[in-house]
């Protein structure tokens, strides 16, 4: 018999809930990956214009708030559904790149901005440097065009799994 995900096997926080990515750019929020193993961010964007391409950074901190902050450059690779318009019948693509906190232009053919698109940017907790256990998702402005998109932090590899109302919150 199956039984129910949230709290066993995942746990989900926003990381930028959505906003028009044009007005300015996304700090994202952090989260702690104390209790969890792993993260998958996942950013999801409405089409927009061409030219006004997204680039997102990774980030880890040793606090929930203030601490140190650095670049964490270890995206090396990421998942993409892709598609002027977004269907449910798109698969998913990976994505490989050079080690890096950064993925500029989703796809890289230089029309990510035209397009809808859902990355999903993995994150084990062994990547974080000693003494971070925070991440965050930052999302640079992409230009005067109108796009609208959002992040999504789904942690996995629950340390303990607990009904979905006693989870702790996951800045903590």
């Amino acid at each position: 018999m199956a039984s129910e995900g949230l709290g066993r096997l995942f746990d989900i926080s926003v990381g930028a809930a959505p906003v028009d990515l044009s007005s300015a750019a996304v700090t994202g929020k952090r989260v702690s990956l104390k209790r969890a193993a792993a993260l998958s961010i996942v950013v999801f964007k409405a089409a927009g214009t061409a030219g006004d391409d997204p680039t997102v950074t990774l980030k880890q901190h040793t606090a929930s708030s203030s601490g140190t902050t650095s670049n964490l450059a270890v995206i090396d690779h990421y998942y993409l559904k892709d598609a002027a318009t977004l269907a449910g019948t798109e698969t998913w693509t990976r994505v490989s790149q050079a080690a890096a906190a950064t993925i500029a232009d989703p796809g890289g053919a230089g029309t990510s901005a035209e397009h809808q698109q859902i990355l999903v940017i993995p994150v084990l907790g062994t990547s974080l440097s000693d003494g971070y256990s925070y991440v965050s998702l930052d999302v640079a402005d992409v230009g005067t065009n109108a796009q609208l998109g959002g992040v999504l932090y789904l942690l996995h590899d629950l340390t303990a799994g607990r009904a979905p109302a006693n989870l702790a919150a996951a800045l903590g």
